[in-house]
């Protein structure tokens, strides 16, 4: 079994999320402990871990404690990718960064985010059962009513945009005239991955410069390029990831080119590994976020040849 990682983003949460694997896995307890001490407050506290002002450290710290789980069984992955915030949980994995030291720069990339989202709000929509060729043109034809973008290229037939009202607005209909029936707008007032961030991404610049990374233990595919993190340009990598759309797609591909048979994702809810489902052969994609789909990894894993 060759097993690649995926870290979730912020997508779907759950009440208490990450309780019992506090309770019954000390590893698991040891890294929330250590990120209580990071951010001085107490993440084992279902109300604080759970609070939305919170979300983006609490995936970072459930993501780690899980790997830090898994790796006691099964060692290192051939190699790891992240959908956007997952990339820091990546990193750290790989030995990057250092956890307290990621924990606190995201809780700071999470405020800019919400800074840059008050000052420049914005609209997201995802287009279902499509091509790239596609939403590019809508999106060209939809730029000339307001500012869109593509901001998530997830699967080969799913792709999120973002931007103002009138420019999400006239993509959506560009696309509807052209047989794309589904359009689907999501529950945000920012628009992630696309120069409606880039005060967010100014912020982080100069935050960002400094936290020390070190050489990468193995792959992590960066949404933004589509390839490796390199040490020497990690920070500007992440810096340009607020502003530019991610590639899912491409860093699953990638972690197939690199021998990955297995993934499994990591951290609240099953997105990526249904991302992944079409991708990697023989359908062998797990998630993790709670003791019974740990228990139900360790047990498939071993059939997993």
């Amino acid at each position: 079994m060759k097993l690649g990682y995926l870290f979730s983003g912020q997508g779907k949460q759950f009440d208490e999320m990450g309780q019992d694997l506090y309770q019954q896995e000390p590893v698991y307890r040891q890294t929330i402990d250590k990120a209580s001490e990071a951010l001085n407050m107490d993440m084992s506290d279902a109300t604080v871990f759970d609070n939305p002002v919170n979300t983006q450290v609490a995936i970072v710290a459930m993501s780690t404690g899980i790997e830090r789980i898994i790796n006691q069984d099964f060692g290192d992955p051939v190699g790891a990718t992240g959908l956007s915030l997952g990339e820091y949980s990546a990193i750290v994995a790989a030995k990057g960064l250092d956890f307290s030291d990621a924990l606190q720069l995201v809780r700071d990339r999470s405020h800019y985010m919400d800074q840059a989202g008050q000052d420049h709000p914005g609209k997201m929509a995802a287009v279902l059962k499509t091509t790239a060729d596609m939403v590019d043109q809508a999106v060209k034809v939809g730029s000339k009513k307001g500012e869109i973008y593509a901001a998530n290229y997830n699967t080969d037939s799913q792709i999120v945009i973002g931007g103002s009202i009138e420019g999400l607005q006239a993509t959506t209909d560009y696309l509807h005239e052209h047989g794309v029936k589904r359009v689907v707008p999501l529950k945000m007032t920012v628009a992630s991955h696309t120069p409606f961030m880039q005060e967010a991404s100014d912020l982080l610049a100069k935050r960002i410069q400094d936290v020390s990374f070190n050489q990468l233990a193995f792959s992590v595919i960066s949404n933004t390029t589509s390839q490796p993190f390199e040490v020497n340009t990690i920070k500007q990598t992440l810096i340009d990831q607020l502003i530019n759309p991610t590639h899912f797609y491409n860093c699953i591909q990638q972690l197939t080119q690199l021998g990955v048979d297995t993934v499994v994702e990591l951290g609240p809810g099953d997105t990526l590994m249904k991302f992944a489902k079409n991708v990697v052969a023989n359908d062998h994609t797990f998630h993790i976020d709670s003791v019974k789909t740990l228990n139900d990894f360790r047990s498939k894993a071993k059939l997993v040849k």
